[in-house]
C-alpha cells in the first residue's frame, strides 16, 4: 500500500537531533507548487519558510515550518507548495 501524508510525521527535534542535522546538506527553494514522488525515506530539519505538502488527490495535507523535524516515508507521491521560501537541511535513508 502507498504511503500518504498522514505516514508523514512531524515533531520537534531534541538538542540532540538538531545538532546531528548540522552536517547534513541545505536544499533551498524559493515560493513554488510542483508534483513530488520519494523514492527513498527523507528527514529534514526546516530552518526557515512555509510548506505545505498535499496528497496527489488533494485530500490530506500537512504544513510545517522552522523549527519542524519531518520524516518523509518512502514512495509517497505528493504536491509540494512552498507558500514562503524556504532552507532546510536533510538526509536520506
Amino acid at each position: 500500500m502507498m504511503p500518504t501524508i498522514k505516514d508523514v510525521k512531524v515533531s520537534k527535534p531534541s538538542e540532540e537531533e538538531v545538532a546531528k542535522c548540522q552536517s547534513w546538506p541545505i536544499w533551498s527553494c524559493d515560493i513554488s507548487e510542483f508534483d513530488w514522488q520519494y523514492d527513498q525515506t527523507e528527514t529534514c530539519l526546516v530552518l526557515e519558510g512555509q510548506v505545505t505538502v498535499t496528497d496527489m488527490d488533494g485530500t490530506h495535507s500537512v504544513t510545517f515550518g522552522p523549527g519542524d523535524m519531518v520524516v518523509f516515508p518512502q514512495g509517497l507521491e505528493c504536491v509540494w507548495k512552498v507558500t514562503a521560501p524556504v532552507r532546510k537541511h536533510y538526509n536520506f535513508s
